[in-house]
């Protein structure tokens, strides 16, 4: 096999097992809630070898929340005395290098 052609055959590759272990959220419930309320938020890979902590963000501020409970599939915590409006679930990696933004949204009021 010509190297050209196994570099091109390693790099989809290479990039599908990059994003495999990324974390990701698919619900919250419930999807309202207010200051002291409990939140169960679904998710795919979020044990501790794959995120550092979890935030609640409005694009603009973040603020961290304290997990409950967590498990590779889901998260389970009690909202923190932030000011009403939409917030999306947030997660630091495990290496700290980066905030990965998740498309579910928890409105605070």
């Amino acid at each position: 096999m010509k190297t050209w052609l196994f570099a091109l055959l390693l790099i989809p590759a290479a990039a599908l097992s990059a994003f495999q272990g990324m974390p990701k959220c698919s619900a919250v419930d419930p999807d309202t809630a207010k200051t002291g309320d409990t939140v169960n938020v679904t998710c795919e890979n979020v044990d501790k070898s794959t995120v550092a902590d979890v935030y609640l963000t409005d694009g603009k501020d973040d603020t961290k929340v304290a997990a409950m409970e967590r498990t590779a599939d889901k998260i389970k915590f009690t909202v923190p005395k932030i000011k009403p409006g939409r917030y999306h679930i947030a997660f630091l990696s495990a290496n700290k290098a980066s905030m990965i933004e998740q498309p579910v949204v928890l409105t605070v009021e």
